[in-house]
């Protein structure tokens, strides 16, 4: 095999766990930092954390000049953490967690009032 090649496939297999490990690490602290109970388990938590660094460490990229941004600086770390506290925002948002609807006359559903209260004491 070509040494060369082997070089290249070596540094990318390093990348891959690099992002697999910090974004792990920066799923936990998104999850950590959002209160509440969170869905998914340890491969939602992962899966979250590497969108989380890709979306937080990009567009710290995209928004500073000519600095490369990697999550293992403390920067990076922090702005993948941020990314993934967001995704996790958003998931609320978009699966009607932190909003309650009621009918037109004020009152909610049954099973609205039974999940607000729940929410309440646990």
């Amino acid at each position: 095999m070509d040494p060369g090649l082997l070089d290249v496939v070596e540094r990318s297999c390093h990348e891959l766990l690099e992002w697999v490990g910090f974004g792990t690490l920066t799923g936990l602290a998104g999850k950590a930092l959002m209160p509440g109970r969170d869905p998914g388990g340890a491969v939602g938590t992962m899966l979250m954390g590497i969108a989380g660094c890709i979306m937080g460490c990009g567009t710290l990229a995209f928004f500073t000049d000519g600095v490369r941004v990697t999550p293992i600086s403390l920067v990076g770390f922090v702005a993948a953490t941020g990314g993934a506290f967001v995704i996790l925002l958003f998931y609320r948002i978009l699966a009607g967690r932190f909003f309650i609807e009621s009918e037109g006359d004020g009152t909610m559903h049954r099973a609205d009032r039974r999940r607000r209260r729940r929410r309440l004491i646990g």
